[in-house]
């Protein structure tokens, strides 16, 4: 009889339950990743939406929209494929999603 048969049943839900704490918050060096400092492509989307604030009509206003939506779209894509969690790469598909819906053409 091994040490896992023996294991109360409580004690393997907490175990199941702190691997899947571990999974989806904790980075590879075991560190719980939630926010981390922006990368190029989220300071790009925050600076080309701030001018886009400035700006509100035009060409600049068009160039600066498709700035910050493909910015955010790199973003969300980086985050979804190479995101340090579970967490990470789930916040990456709902900005890709939220990015993509946003585009939409709603009547």
């Amino acid at each position: 009889m091994n040490a896992e048969q023996t294991m109360p049943d409580t004690l393997r839900i907490m175990e199941t339950n702190l691997n899947l704490f571990d999974r989806t918050f904790r980075d590879s060096d075991g560190n719980v990743v939630i926010a981390q400092p922006p990368n190029l492509p989220l300071l790009v989307w925050l600076a080309a939406t701030g001018l886009k604030l400035i700006l509100v009509s035009g060409n600049l206003h068009l160039g600066l929209d498709a700035i910050a939506f493909g910015s955010l779209f790199i973003w969300a894509w980086q985050e979804l494929f190479q995101g340090v969690n579970y967490f990470r790469r789930a916040l990456g598909f709902v900005v890709l999603l939220g990015a993509i819906a946003s585009r939409l053409q709603w009547s």
